[in-house]
This record gives structure tokens, C-alpha cells and sequence, in this order.
């Protein structure tokens, strides 16, 4: 017989929480070499009474009820079938009425760097690039968690973020979203990258090894072969280039066009071979049309996009990522006052003037658009207001496809992300809106989501009805 649980005592037994365990049942646990830090067995969840999201067909499919076990979701059926009880007979179940509330797919931002973190410094642009790679790393459990906090389960970091960081997530060290990472992206000397100032004559590089940050710099196609590879043993999933002039960077102009053709096919090949793709920060048509042109898949920013680029990356299939948020929070003097330098803010203003007609023409030509922030330092706490900035040209409904079914395929993970569906990973949001009627409440998320569901555990909450099991 199932054994069925609420956790608000509304309709069913309520039951105590499980004993902590003892100082000998800890000792015991290190003693036999297993994670003193796990998570005590996921429970079995029902999601009843359910208005679930599909962004892939563009509905809202009323009173579900959905059934989580070991991580994913077993299924996804009508409230009145109750087929769900059947399936799950002999199990202890914690059954949640969500009275008809909102539940769509755990969010993915496919355009973050978690190494560039709050807290340092003057909160300048400087300090958001934190030299020393400790400094960083003690303050990116803080972020992780916030990010999950706002719904983001899933990130893609495109320069900073570490294999370490991956995989402590992953085995639930701490709580945070699952990353998709490049390591380092690839930069050439004087390009977007490359962090010395003009009258910098230091080397890039001591005793063979890269510095710390978010790009490592390389020149010449076996350089470049070098790079990729290097990045690929060290656990990254995709590669990034920097393919034009950027705003954050020292010395190049945003018209730069950077890497040589015949660099830009070695790195491509080399992320082939390791069945993986290569996406590059890119600005103008000419930067972008050189890096598809020899084989990049993806592009990152875009602002500066005419409508015959936009229809040449729709032909080719490219997936493009805006980033729009960024440029809005580093030109908002009164919150974040001398972020930028001088030479830098006027760059911003360029890139941010276009940022909103390059989204509006790449829709129109029928590019694949993700959602993406690229937020630094500070700037990270703008990270929601994406949605609202993009829900001034597209509907909420192409706004939520970009943040879940788009970016789940364009990670290669079409059949495990981007929907509550059976067989699907079991990340999903439980909202008091519907954000297919208007997808900028996500902007707000201290206010729309009551809780977020990671890997079948709840780790954030605000809703009693379906509190954190992951103390």
C-alpha cells in the first residue's frame, strides 16, 4: 500500500522529520571514506492539481499531477486519472497540493562567469575580476545558491567557472545549479581576453601556465590547437572564443575583428573531434560572418547584427545568445556609480543602444535565440531582469522558450532539460503567476516563485506547502 504524506498536515498524516544522525554514525561515515556532507535519500514527490508550462508547444496544461522520484519525473498526467497512486504502490509518497498553481521548467541562463563574483573591492569593473583564484572561489558558493534562488538551475558559464566548482554541485557540496562550462575562453594577444592595459608589457603567461581568469590567451594556429585541447582535458564542455573587440577589455575596438580564419577552423576542429562545438563573443557582421564562415556554432552578444547577418545565421543554424541586462546595469549610474572607466562606458553605450533591434532582427529572420546575462561582479543581482528587458520585443512565450526548450537544445540536452515532462530531469519552478501571459513576473523572483526543484530536492522555498528537504 502506498504510504501518503503532506507536509502541512492539510488532508493526511503528518509525520516527524528523521533524527539527525548521531557523532558515531558521523565518525562512521568518514572512517568508511563516504561524503560526510550527503543528502539524505531524495524523496517521492506528488505534484497534484498542477497548471504545468510546455514552452515547446506554447500551452498551459491544466490540472496535472506530476510524480518526482530519484531525480526525475516519472510522469506527468491528468489530475482525474489518478494513474500516478497506482504506479508509486508500496512507496512512500509526499503528496503536495499546489491548488492550481504554476509549474514550469527550471530556468537556464546560457551566458554567465561565476568566477566573477560580488564582495571584491570597490565593486568596480576591476574588481570583478579577482586576480587571485582563491578569492573567487570561496565566494562562488554564495552565488551559486543565489542563482538557484532565482530559478536558474541550469547555467552555461563561457569563461571562468572550473571543473572543481561542477563537480562539488553536482555532488551536492553545496547547493547550486548544474553548469555546462568552457573553462577558459580563447583570446589572442590585444584581443577582448586579453587584460593588460596598453603600457603592460608583461608577459601573458609564467612558466607555461595561463593566468587566472576568465580568457587564457593564445596566437597561431598550433598555439590555438594547444588551447582548445587544453581546455577540453580539463573538463570543458564546449569552447569559446573571442572573436571581435569587447566592452570590458583594455585595448581593442569593438570593430576589432579577432583570430585569423584559419585559427578560428583549428580551434573548431579540434571541439569536433571531441564531439563539441565552439560559440564566440562576437559584435559586428564582419565578426560574426568570420566566425561562422569557418565553423563557430553559436554566437554570444550579437548587438551590432544587420538583418543580411541575421538571415545568414538563421541559414546556417547558428544559435544566438543576447545578453542585454549587462549593458543596461553597467550604464545605471545611480546603482552601480564608476563601474566602468571612461573608455569603457563609451563602448556600453554603443552596444547598448543596438542590443534590443539585433534581438528583433534575429527573431524576425528565425534565429534560434537563448537567454543569457553576462553579468560581473555586483551586476549579478540583475541577473531576472533579463526577462523584462526582452519582454519589451518578443512575447513571453518566445522569452520562455529561450530560457528553457532552446537553451536545453542548445546545450545538447534537448531530451533531459528545458520541460516538465516524463523522463525529463526533475527541475522545475513552482510559480503564482503564469509567465506565458506575461513572462517579466520571472524578473521578479523574490515574488513569483514559491519554490525551485533541483534533481528532485526542493532547495529553495517560500511556499509551506512544499518546504527545502535538503537541510
Amino acid at each position: 500500500m502506498t504510504r501518503i504524506r503532506s507536509p502541512d498536515g492539510l488532508g493526511w498524516p503528518s509525520t516527524a522529520p528523521s533524527p539527525a544522525p548521531t557523532s558515531t554514525e558521523t565518525q562512521n561515515s568518514w572512517a568508511k571514506g563516504s561524503k560526510p556532507w550527503q543528502l539524505p535519500p531524495r524523496k517521492v514527490y506528488m505534484l497534484r492539481n498542477a497548471n504545468v508550462v510546455d514552452p515547446l508547444n506554447g500551452v498551459l496544461l491544466m490540472d496535472r499531477d506530476i510524480i518526482l522520484r530519484d531525480g526525475l519525473i516519472m510522469a506527468v498526467c491528468e489530475t482525474s486519472e489518478h494513474g500516478g497512486v497506482a504506479v508509486l504502490d508500496g512507496e512512500d509518497v509526499t503528496v503536495v497540493d499546489l491548488e492550481h498553481k504554476f509549474v514550469c521548467p527550471g530556468l537556464i541562463d546560457c551566458h554567465v562567469h561565476l568566477s566573477s563574483v560580488p564582495g571584491i573591492g570597490t565593486g568596480n569593473l576591476a574588481s570583478a575580476m579577482p586576480r587571485d583564484v582563491a578569492e573567487s572561489l570561496l565566494r562562488q558558493p554564495f552565488l551559486c545558491k543565489e542563482v538557484l534562488k532565482r530559478g536558474f538551475t541550469t547555467l552555461r558559464d563561457t569563461g571562468g567557472a572550473t571543473l572543481a566548482l561542477k563537480e562539488a554541485i553536482a555532488d551536492e557540496v553545496f547547493p547550486g545549479p548544474r553548469l555546462f562550462i568552457a573553462n577558459q575562453a580563447l583570446s589572442q594577444t590585444g584581443g577582448h581576453g586579453d587584460s593588460r592595459g596598453s603600457h603592460d608589457h608583461s608577459s601573458i603567461s609564467c612558466c607555461g601556465q595561463s593566468r587566472p581568469g576568465l580568457s587564457v590567451v593564445c596566437d597561431g594556429v598550433s598555439d590555438c590547437i594547444r588551447a582548445a585541447r587544453e581546455q577540453l582535458r580539463t573538463g570543458a564542455d564546449f569552447i569559446k572564443i573571442m572573436a571581435s573587440g569587447g566592452v570590458a577589455s583594455p585595448t581593442d575596438r569593438l570593430t576589432n575583428t579577432q583570430f585569423t580564419a584559419s585559427e578560428i577552423r583549428a580551434i573548431c576542429e579540434v571541439a569536433g573531434s571531441y564531439g563539441t562545438y565552439v560559440t564566440a563573443h562576437a559584435y559586428t557582421p564582419a565578426a560574426i560572418r568570420h566566425a561562422v564562415e569557418n565553423g563557430v556554432r553559436g554566437i554570444e552578444h550579437g548587438n551590432l547584427i544587420d538583418r543580411d547577418t541575421a538571415k545568414y545565421m538563421a541559414e546556417k543554424k547558428v544559435w544566438f545568445t543576447p545578453t542585454l541586462v549587462t549593458y543596461e546595469a553597467m550604464a545605471d549610474r545611480d546603482r552601480y556609480p564608476g563601474f566602468l572607466p571612461p573608455e569603457n562606458a563609451n563602448k556600453n553605450r554603443a552596444i547598448l543602444e543596438a542590443g534590443l533591434r539585433s534581438v528583433e532582427l534575429a527573431r524576425d529572420a528565425g534565429v534560434r535565440i537563448c537567454l543569457g546575462s553576462d553579468l560581473l561582479g555586483s551586476l549579478w543581482a540583475e541577473q531576472s531582469r533579463e526577462f523584462a528587458i526582452r519582454r519589451r520585443i518578443l512575447s513571453s512565450l518566445d522569452v520562455v522558450r529561450s530560457a528553457t526548450v532552446n537553451a536545453a537544445e542548445m546545450l545538447g540536452q534537448g531530451n533531459n532539460l528545458g520541460q516538465v515532462k516524463a523522463g525529463y530531469l526533475a527541475d522545475l519552478l513552482v510559480l503564482g503567476t503564469n509567465p506565458l501571459e506575461d513572462v517579466s513576473s520571472l524578473a521578479t523572483p523574490d515574488t513569483s516563485i514559491l519554490a525551485v526543484v533541483k534533481d528532485g530536492r526542493v532547495w529553495h522555498s517560500q511556499w509551506s506547502r512544499l518546504p527545502i528537504d535538503t537541510a
